[in-house]
């Protein structure tokens, strides 16, 4: 039983059209989503790992301000008794007890006096620690560790040895609370007074501020994915529209062709008075029907143009969606310079451009063309490929086309290009049905004083209808019975023998079927058929 029938090719094409579109514009919108959110997951690290820097670059301020307030101390009081250095130092201790900073009670500044730099159990004393003022005045040991076993001690330590400072994550009890949060502080030794002086922040402090940013980034993401998934229906709203009114002139020339075969039996019976008017007429009507024959082997193969114009558009519309992310991005990061953006939009213009030449092609293609002309081959050639490449790439099959030299011939260049196109769409689905992992397709043009000949070549396994001339008779098609209609290689070889005065030839090979076009050299006018 045959799917694509008469009656129901404009419904087909309709639907997989319709199919086609709406699975590509819920794709993209999938991909444009998800990509929004790994945007809004890096701007949430982005915000995190600045926190950190900028808390970082906090605690090395306060320090090296309160070590420059010191100094400058000092410097004022360098004629000053031992007695008075010593009242400086405890009023520079008491100063420092009360410093807060970053906006925050629990941020304060500790100091330790260093026994032994090297470490050890007595290495340092307390001097100040607003946080436990019952370890002030008191020794500490350098193998204190925090709940995850960490001897941050012995880190700083180590890095003040090495460079005079450090910068240790541990975990510490936070003021008003009997948990321990994560820390980050900063350690600087002050030689003079053999001090270290420190600073330090909780990082729990970013867990606000990341959720206030999170919230505000979900809120834009939410209005950028609303307003693309408006843009992606408003689209495929368009080209569904577009595909319905295709279809329906389909269908209407369909009824049309029923209308016009219907005529012209009612024209033949009342014609049929004479013999002479009667053989008139029935090759009328054999002209006719050949020409409506050859507009629906082109109408059904609408449908599988459709698809090649999906794969002919695919890449440039998610390399469109990828220049417009980039775009969004840059705009969000206020990256966004005029530079950047002409550039953007010429690659937008160029992508747009490729999808409107492609369209062109198409309309090109199924454009009747009733005037005979001198033609290159090697350009129908290249102008089939830019129509029928995309669909047979993305089936991982290799065209090798192989045209040393160019040749031209006066004919009907669109019927010309029609057959080609045929053959190649024959090569494919051989090569697909017989499972090859590495399909190829190769294109030869050679000639002769007398004729020249195009050849068209495939790894398919072969023809095995016998005798294989039958391959050319209407409605015979070596495809699955659901799958071919059996009149495209009839047309071609009516087209060519009856328009081009040629020869349309297959024969198999070891690894599959050759096909040849022949047309002599001299096309003349005088023996020149019709279009059909």
């Amino acid at each position: 039983m045959k799917i694509i029938k008469e009656s129901n090719i404009s419904k087909i094409i309709t639907l997989s059209t319709v199919f086609i579109i709406t699975s590509l514009m819920l794709f993209n919108g999938y991909f444009f989503i998800t990509k929004q959110y790994e945007l809004l997951d890096a701007q949430i690290e982005d915000t995190r790992k600045t926190f950190e820097t900028n808390k970082r670059a906090l605690l090395q301020r306060e320090v090296d301000s309160i070590i420059s307030f010191i100094e400058f101390k000092l410097h004022r009081a360098a004629s000053d008794t031992p007695n008075d250095l010593a009242a400086l130092k405890q009023e520079a201790f008491e100063w420092i007890r009360h410093i807060r900073y970053g906006g925050q009670e629990h941020n304060y500044i500790f100091v330790y006096e260093i026994n032994h730099i090297s470490g050890g159990d007595r290495f340092a004393k307390m001097l100040i620690n607003p946080n436990r003022p019952d370890l002030e005045g008191e020794y500490i040991s350098d193998a204190y560790t925090d709940e995850n076993g960490k001897a941050f001690r012995k880190i700083f330590l180590h890095d003040i040895l090495d460079h005079g400072y450090s910068f240790v994550e541990y975990l510490y009890k936070k003021p008003g609370t009997k948990l321990a949060r994560p820390k980050v502080s900063y350690f600087k030794l002050y030689q003079p007074w053999n001090i270290i002086i420190a600073a330090g922040v909780y990082l729990d402090d970013i867990d606000q501020e990341i959720e206030a940013a999170k919230t505000q980034f979900q809120e834009k993401v939410k209005m950028e994915a609303t307003s693309a998934i408006i843009i992606f229906l408003l689209f495929a709203l368009v080209a569904n529209a577009f595909a319905l009114m295709l279809g329906k002139r389909i269908e209407r020339f369909l009824k049309s062709y029923h209308a016009q075969v219907q005529q012209k039996a009612q024209e033949l019976e009342t014609l049929n008075h004479t013999l002479e008017s009667r053989v008139q007429e029935e090759i009328q009507k054999n002209r006719e029907q050949e020409q409506l024959l050859i507009q629906k082997s082109k109408f059904i193969a609408l449908g599988e143009m459709i698809s090649n114009i999906a794969h002919q558009w695919r890449q440039p519309l998610s390399q469109l969606s990828a220049l417009l992310m980039t775009l969004k991005l840059k705009y969000n990061r206020d990256m966004l310079d005029k530079s950047s953006m002409e550039i953007k939009c010429v690659e937008a213009e160029n992508i747009v451009e490729y999808m409107s030449h492609t369209i062109d092609d198409f309309r090109n293609f199924f454009m009747p063309n009733k005037d005979k002309k001198r033609f290159s081959i090697q350009n129908s050639v290249d102008e089939v490929l830019r129509i029928i490449q995309e669909a047979i790439i993305h089936h991982n099959i290799v065209v090798d086309v192989r045209i040393e030299s160019d040749e031209s011939i006066v004919g009907y260049k669109s019927e010309y290009e029609q057959v080609v196109l045929n053959l190649l769409s024959n090569a494919k689905d051989a090569i697909l049905a017989s499972g090859r992992a590495e399909g190829y397709i190769r294109i030869t043009l050679e000639s002769d004083e007398k004729s020249i000949y195009l050849r068209v070549e495939d790894n398919g396994g072969g023809i095995k209808i016998e005798p294989i001339e039958r391959i050319f008779e209407p409605y015979v098609s070596t495809k699955e019975q659901n799958e071919g209609t059996g009149i495209g290689l009839y047309m071609s070889k009516l087209i060519i023998e009856k328009s081009m005065r040629g020869k349309l030839s297959a024969r198999n090979e070891k690894e599959g079927a050759i096909f040849t076009i022949e047309i002599e050299r001299e096309f003349k006018e005088a023996l020149g058929g019709t279009p059909l």
